[in-house]
């Protein structure tokens, strides 16, 4: 049961993620949960080093797509601004965004990462539709309302890990070569 929540790797940041790392991975597609982990939620214009990094992952010939379970609406008015592509209404930890996004772009599971700051919801929708997971520190220690009942739960759920998988931690950056494995 644990292992539903194991990412692939822990990365500090989201924009720490290197386009080349995942290029050699064989990586096409990224997909990124949206608040807290692709800008802050309540910053909708995002940040420089979010577009410097966007434009890495251009220049690797990486697209980058939002999954999210917020409504197309807010979705939408957040991503309109980084002209990003974007699947809404996800049902995250349910596979159906990630089985949207990866048919819309055809690749396969290994030519694609699920980018998330939630271990109930990203990492386990990741992990349900059997494609490598990247589990990044949320941008701002606060969070909407409605995610703050899932960060009660996760603290449980990240000690229980920790203690099963002790190597587990946050890194700089992806290793290509070492894997979280269940």
């Amino acid at each position: 049961m644990l292992a539903k929540f194991l990412p692939t790797w822990m990365v500090q940041a989201t924009y720490d993620i290197s386009p080349t790392k995942l290029k050699e991975l064989g990586i096409k597609v990224v997909l990124t949960d949206l608040d807290n982990t692709l800008i802050a939620w309540n910053n909708p214009y995002g940040t420089q080093e979010l577009r410097t990094w966007m434009a890495a992952l251009k220049a690797a010939g990486i697209a980058l797509v939002v999954v999210s379970n917020n409504s197309q609406t807010r979705v939408d008015r957040a991503v309109s601004k980084l002209e990003l592509p974007f699947v809404s209404r996800a049902l995250k930890p349910l596979t159906r965004g990630i089985k949207k996004a990866m048919h819309d772009y055809q690749v396969t599971k290994d030519e694609v990462v699920m980018v998330g700051d939630q271990l109930l919801t990203d990492i386990w929708a990741a992990n349900n539709s059997g494609i490598a997971s990247i589990l990044v520190k949320p941008i701002l220690p606060s969070d909407a309302w409605n995610t703050r009942i899932n960060r009660f739960f996760e603290k449980f759920v990240m000690t229980a890990l920790v203690k099963k998988y002790p190597k587990l931690t946050y890194r700089k950056d992806i290793n290509i070569n070492e894997r979280n494995t269940k």
